[in-house]
């Protein structure tokens, strides 16, 4: 059982995170500055792979609150298949409530508004990740 890399994908920033061997956990990682470059968005997330051993990628999909898909998320259903050249299995996971708990997370640990953009997309990255190992785990264990 490999790695599973979570993603919270922005045009600016993208939040990464990446689960233990046995996808217990969620670790975040650095975020990654891409200011709009799909070329440095694609080549971090190779190098991370790589780096990680990788075998799955998760990926926030970002629906409106009524359900409905947003204009972010078509970016994300187009940046799909580039994504599954670096893995063979990347999974889509409703990202709407991440960043208000993210916020909350850092709220609580009295992470200053100066420092917010520096953790809020890779604490993004986390919730998402732990989300589908959350998913996978229950699905694993009613078997």
């Amino acid at each position: 059982m490999g790695r599973v890399l979570g993603v919270d994908y922005g045009e600016v920033r993208v939040g990464v995170a990446v689960s233990d061997p046995l996808r217990f956990t969620a670790n975040g990682l650095e975020t990654l500055v891409i200011n709009g470059s799909m070329k440095k968005f694609l080549s971090g997330i190779r190098k991370i792979s790589k780096e990680y051993e990788v075998e799955e990628i998760v990926i926030g999909y970002p629906k409106n609150m009524d359900g409905t898909i947003s204009e972010k998320a078509k970016t994300v259903d187009r940046i799909i298949p580039e994504l599954e050249k670096i893995v063979k299995k990347v999974t889509k996971i409703d990202e709407r409530l991440t960043t208000v708990s993210s916020y909350k997370t850092m709220k609580e640990l009295g992470i200053s508004q100066k420092e917010k953009n520096t953790y809020a997309d890779k604490f993004a990255a986390m919730y998402i990740l732990e989300t589908y190992l959350n998913m996978e785990n229950n699905i694993n264990n009613n078997k």
